[in-house]
């Protein structure tokens, strides 16, 4: 299978060039901050607005990674709605979309910032989800291994046939992965900001997310003024 396998808390696992974290042992897919419904949410609040088919993408990216792993679990690692309103103004269409992707699966929503409660679909709704030897959270803690995250959105910049290009990437040292934003039109933060650089180990390696992954060292650099920078609201 395409992507970067790598050892976690002894456990096998790929980084996917989706963004998707694949562990085969248990056929279970993870993924993070799908923000659906984030063009409905900047609408309602009159911001500039995104591509209509924000959402339809998303889904479109996720039902290709079930359909190639078979995964028989899925856990969605918090922000996976814009917004709580986001999840009850998702088009029906889109609403049954997702109800089709449930079926036959064991489907975790955890809890995030964006959307801190349960919403109108199907799946289990937890605010955590340990499952040694991991646990399952939205956002990192210091100090905790065996960790499986996301919220941050990180990003990496990669030069590529004499281009700077910027990607999603995740970050993995010995004690935790952080997830890249899986959601379409997402921002992203720079990996050598404070808040990242202060979560992961000197050793951290960050892959890039694309065509195909590429992993590269953890850049640790003072983050450069306006690179990288992800949109932040309350």
């Amino acid at each position: 299978m395409d992507g970067h396998a790598f050892t976690l808390a002894g456990a096998s696992l790929i980084a996917l060039p989706s963004g998707a974290l694949y562990w085969e042992a248990r056929n279970l897919l993870c993924v993070s901050d799908l923000h659906l419904g984030k063009a409905l949410r900047r609408a309602r609040a009159g911001e500039p607005p995104l591509p209509p088919y924000e959402t339809r993408d998303t889904l479109t990216r996720l039902e290709s990674d079930l359909r190639r792993t078979g995964a028989g679990t899925v856990i969605c690692l918090g922000d996976s709605f814009d917004d709580a309103q986001a999840a009850d103004a998702l088009p029906e269409a889109e609403k049954l979309w997702v109800t089709r992707l449930q079926a036959g699966r064991r489907w975790v929503w955890i809890e995030g910032n964006h959307d801190p409660g349960p919403v109108d679909l199907g799946g289990a709704h937890l605010a955590e989800l340990p499952n040694p030897p991991f646990t399952f959270r939205h956002i990192a803690r210091r100090g905790q291994a065996g960790e499986v995250s996301g919220h941050y959105h990180p990003k990496m910049r990669l030069s590529l046939r004499g281009q700077s290009i910027s990607r999603p990437a995740f970050l993995i040292d010995g004690d935790r992965v952080i997830l890249p934003a899986y959601g379409t039109c997402t921002g992203g933060l720079s990996c050598d900001d404070p808040a990242l650089t202060g979560l992961m180990r000197p050793e951290a390696l960050a892959v890039l997310t694309g065509p195909v992954t590429h992993v590269l060292p953890m850049r640790r650099d003072a983050p450069r003024t306006g690179e990288g920078s992800r949109e932040r609201r309350p």
